[in-house]
């Protein structure tokens, strides 16, 4: 695993110890080695986390010729067959790593060698001759990678520190990215915070030459569900590719373990581990001294029907809370709504103690149907029949009489979510029951930035009249919501400590399966995750397969109202909040107190705005004042 970073240009001076600087940013991703490459129009720099040849392989790779670099971010799983194949037509290698297959499978195949790669990355080949930049991101966007364009040049990189470090990237707030952070927790697709800097989404690539860009994607998944698939071949089909897919991410020349939640799909990933190895499995996992979010009876029955060794770290309130919360934003590089970031953190803390690579068990609600959001899709559809003046009123008295529940996500959360999902067309509201602020609030929030809306990622999806609804609510999820919320937080809360991580549920042919299935095999009255639990029943105890769906959160509104209250004042200050230009402050107030007594519970909302406030500081990023001048003059002009 490593991190990555370049750029193209002309004359640029100092150009090879200005790669060495934005290419040291990222040596949390990458401790044990780093290199650089440059020429008169290109500069690429590497760090690598050493996990496979840890004796050769260092980065940057280059060809004989001298004329095609490559560096590279990931691990390909299939390397050895690939390597195989390319000696077989006359290549020879000089390492025994992953990297140098990817740099000799490109000069055999160009661009096409992607196709064949089954992994995750991020990476950057160069050719001198052609004077070519070819940039590419894994199938799912488990690796993240982000550009820039510069006039005629192009800065790339693994995190966006990398490009903040360029004197030319401005650091404006792009306020389009801001309404999606409010309404999804994430920023989705291309966007990012930060206008003008992008991010190449998954299962494309870019190409660079003579200061022309060119993007298009080299794979997708196509929903093409099957009725005539029945439930026994279905079964066997995926037991057979979740054993190959576990056996596969195993490979590793350090130390491997578990990421093990007590959740169905972590257990899955623990139950053909332990089948594929030959020795005792480390397991981790994190409690919680908080009922609501603790899972240490599931995570305990697992661990020990497998006989692992097994730790776990338990986060209580204390002091180290606000302290992580604050270093988390330095590695963020965005912030993130999705207050899950926080146990991410300790987690991939601890295992980095025992461990360099740790197997996790994310994508399985994605692929077979596991959140509560597409049970909301489904109730939603009969709700809309009822007049929406009649829904709107409902909402608006369930916000009025329901009392709060201090539960995590208590009745009156999914009633008030349900009946607002319910205003809005269909893939806007599955947008937003993944998200935290209510539309009101959001209105509240930036008064001059309404007329936003999410339907817009949806637009090039399949209709549901052709692969079911549920089936385009999950295309949907994967588009955006995994690689962008899920696997970023992962990516990053990680990585921070040199932590590699690994998703096996997510390996692409397993991800073309799901997709063939038809929605009886996925959802199945209130079952979520139908294929997956028969699959694996008879393999994992019935208490972890129909145990109820639990989400990886922290206690955020009992925190807010203890640990996170000092450092929540601290952030959104009138002088913090009212320097953007755009907040609105007394809205911003009046949520933060409605929290503190208890009208409300809005733990997750402050945990968004915290995290983006403690953002904004950290990396200088502003509001341009023709932007504010914009956004007040829509807000007057809606008021009047």
């Amino acid at each position: 695993m490593c991190g990555i970073a370049g750029f193209t240009h002309r004359g640029v001076k100092n150009a090879r110890e200005f790669i060495s600087g934005i290419t040291s940013s990222l040596t949390h991703r990458g401790p044990d080695q780093q290199g650089v490459f440059t020429t008169p129009r290109v500069c690429l720099g590497a760090v690598r986390l050493k996990i496979i040849d840890l004796e050769s392989g260092n980065q940057p790779i280059v060809t004989d010729d001298g004329n095609t670099a490559i560096v590279f971010n990931g691990e390909i799983y299939n390397y050895k067959a690939l390597r195989a194949e390319l000696e077989a037509k006359g290549h020879t290698f000089r390492t025994q790593c992953d990297t140098e297959v990817v740099l000799r499978s490109f000069l055999e195949w160009d661009t096409q060698c992607f196709s064949r790669l089954h992994g995750m990355f991020g990476v950057a080949l160069w050719s001198e001759r052609d004077q070519r930049l070819v940039l590419a991101r894994d199938r799912v966007g488990i690796k993240p990678l982000y550009y820039s364009r510069i006039g005629q040049n192009l800065i790339f990189g693994s995190e966006l520190k990398v490009l903040l470090g360029h004197p030319d990237v401005t650091r404006n707030l792009d306020l389009a990215a801001l309404q999606d952070y409010l309404s999804l927790n994430y920023v989705p697709g291309e966007r990012t915070l930060i206008e003008g800097i992008q991010k190449l989404r998954p299962g494309h690539l870019l190409e660079s030459r003579h200061g022309q860009i060119a993007i298009r994607p080299y794979w997708e998944v196509r929903f093409e569900p099957d009725e005539r698939i029945d439930l026994q071949d279905a079964r066997s089909q995926l037991d057979s590719l979740l054993r190959t897919s576990v056996r596969e991410h195993m490979v590793s020349d350090v130390p491997l373990g578990v990421w093990a939640s007590g959740g169905l799909d972590s257990s899955a990933v623990l139950h053909y581990a332990a089948e594929a190895s030959s020795s005792r499995l480390k397991t981790f996992s994190i409690a919680f001294d908080a009922d609501c979010c603790d899972e240490s009876r599931y995570f305990r029955e697992i661990a020990g029907l497998y006989g692992t060794d097994h730790h776990e770290f338990r986060m209580s309130a204390d002091q180290r809370i606000p302290d992580a919360v604050e270093e988390l934003t330095e590695y963020s590089d965005e912030p993130g709504a999705d207050a899950g970031a926080l146990p991410v953190w300790f987690l991939s803390k601890m295992t980095r103690d025992h461990v360099t690579v740790a197997l996790s068990g994310d994508g399985g609600d994605e692929l077979f149907g596991g959140y509560l959001t597409y049970h909301a899709d489904r109730l939603a559809r009969p709700l809309r029949r009822i007049p929406a003046i009649l829904r709107k009123t409902a909402w608006s008295a369930a916000n009025q009489l329901i009392p709060v529940s201090q539960r995590k996500i208590g009745f009156e959360y999914k009633v008030k979510r349900m009946l607002e999902g319910s205003l809005l067309a269909p893939d806007e509201a599955h947008l937003f029951w993944n998200g935290s602020f209510s539309q009101v609030q959001k209105i509240d929030l930036l008064p001059g930035l309404n007329g936003h809306h999410l339907e817009r990622l949806g637009e090039h999806l399949p209709p549901a009249s052709e692969v079911g609804y549920v089936n385009r609510f999950m295309l949907l999820d994967q588009l955006y919501y995994l690689p962008d919320n899920i696997l970023y937080k992962v990516d990053r809360m990680s990585m921070a400590h040199s932590l590699e991580v690994r998703p096996p549920l997510l390996d692409h042919r397993i991800m073309e399966f799901a997709a063939r299935l038809p929605e009886r095999l996925k959802l199945r009255g209130t079952t979520g995750k139908y294929l997956l639990k028969e699959t694996l029943r008879g393999k994992l105890p019935n208490s972890i397969i129909d145990r109820p769906k639990s989400g990886f959160d922290i206690p955020a509104h009992a925190w807010f109202r203890g640990i996170l209250k000092s450092l929540l004042y601290e952030t959104l200050t009138r002088d913090a909040v009212e320097s953007t230009g755009i907040f609105e402050f007394a809205a911003t107030e009046r949520l933060i107190r409605d929290h503190m007594s208890e009208r409300v519970n809005a733990g997750y909302q402050l945990w968004g705005l915290l995290t983006l406030f403690l953002w904004l500081k950290k990396w200088r990023i502003q509001v341009p004042p023709s932007q504010q001048q914009e956004a007040h003059a829509r807000s007057f002009a809606a008021t009047t």
